[in-house]
């Protein structure tokens, strides 16, 4: 176990509470959402200092933020109007804006590579869609799929190799695999997975593999090689409540080079968050180091923690909570 200790903080303050919902890292720097409707820029080494640059987003209520290209430092915000922006944190101004979808935005991923990003709307009208819209120059739409998920899409992300993959999670508790380069869209899915749980978040772990995790906190592994076409999962942690002991999981973050993923995990009876990570075991079963766990005590006192992220270089660790504060956190001398 590893204990890593609070070095810096900002607190958003307003005329109402204050929930930051997400934090990224870019090459500007570290950017935040909050739910006063703000994308706010951070001086890693300087926190305290408050954010470099605060620009109002414009969606009604935000309700997400995303990496389009970190070298560039251009981030995608989207929410409830159904708009999304782009934004050039060097610049401090938003490069772009459409409208994506009709209803509420919940969810959305970005490629650089295929200059592509695609949103998960809220079920409305009994329809809940994908779009996908090419940001070349003036963004224009791509596609529309509208028979995927039969309610709310609440996860979305492109594979990390393969960006012609998208991974799409939804309350309805299908995770599902797609090959955007096909055209009809009863042919689209490559492989659904059933979790038989609303979805929280769901990605690729490896090239083959994929995670699902529920807004019940149950998570499973699943398969979307060939050969494994029964959509069962390869491995069923169960509740993660009981098997970490925490009350919720905040997100999950999957390591670039395949080789795990780490779960935030926090008890605000305890005012505690823990960092745990799912690794290879020797017999090539995935498994939570529960060991090495990395402890953030205090975290954001009896507040939810909603996201963290990590600056490897810098050997720092941020992460964002219902308390209105963003924090830094780094291992003792």
């Amino acid at each position: 176990m590893y204990t890593l200790t609070n070095i810096d903080q900002h607190h958003f303050s307003g005329p109402e509470d204050v929930y930051v919902l997400e934090a990224h890292r870019t090459a500007a720097g570290l950017a935040t959402v909050a739910s006063d409707q703000t994308l706010s820029l951070f001086n890693p080494a300087r926190l305290g200092a408050g954010p470099v640059t605060s620009l109002k987003t414009g969606h009604g209520n935000v309700t997400t933020l995303r990496v389009f290209d970190a070298a560039s430092s251009l981030v995608c915000t989207a929410g409830e109007n159904g708009s999304v922006g782009v934004w050039d944190l060097r610049q401090g101004a938003r490069v772009a804006q459409f409208q994506a979808a009709e209803a509420s935005i919940l969810s959305m991923a970005c490629s650089a590579n295929t200059q592509t990003i695609a949103v998960g709307t809220e079920l409305e009208n009994h329809v809940a869609s994908i779009h996908l819209w090419d940001v070349r120059s003036s963004p224009s739409p791509k596609a529309t799929y509208s028979e995927v998920h039969s309610d709310d899409v609440t996860s979305l992300g492109f594979h990390p190799s393969s960006p012609t993959l998208l991974i799409s999670g939804s309350t309805d508790g299908l995770v599902s695999v797609h090959d955007t380069t096909i055209a009809d869209e009863d042919e689209l899915t490559v492989q659904t997975f059933n979790h038989n749980a609303s979805i929280h978040d769901a990605a690729f772990l490896t090239p083959t593999e994929v995670f699902a995790l529920s807004h019940d906190e149950t998570f499973a592994l699943y398969d979307v090689a060939e050969e494994r076409t029964d959509g069962n999962a390869t491995q069923d942690f169960g509740d993660l409540r009981k098997v970490l002991g925490c009350q919720y999981v905040a997100n999950v973050t999957t390591k670039l080079d395949g080789s795990g993923a780490i779960l935030g995990a926090g008890a605000q009876d305890k005012q505690n968050f823990e960092l745990v990570f799912l690794a290879k075991t020797p017999s090539n079963a995935w498994a939570l180091d529960h060991d090495n766990r990395v402890v953030l005590p205090g975290a954001h006192g009896g507040e939810i923690v909603r996201s963290f992220c990590f600056f490897d270089d810098e050997q720092v660790v941020f992460t964002t909570g219902e308390d209105g504060n963003v924090k830094a956190w780094r291992a003792g001398n």
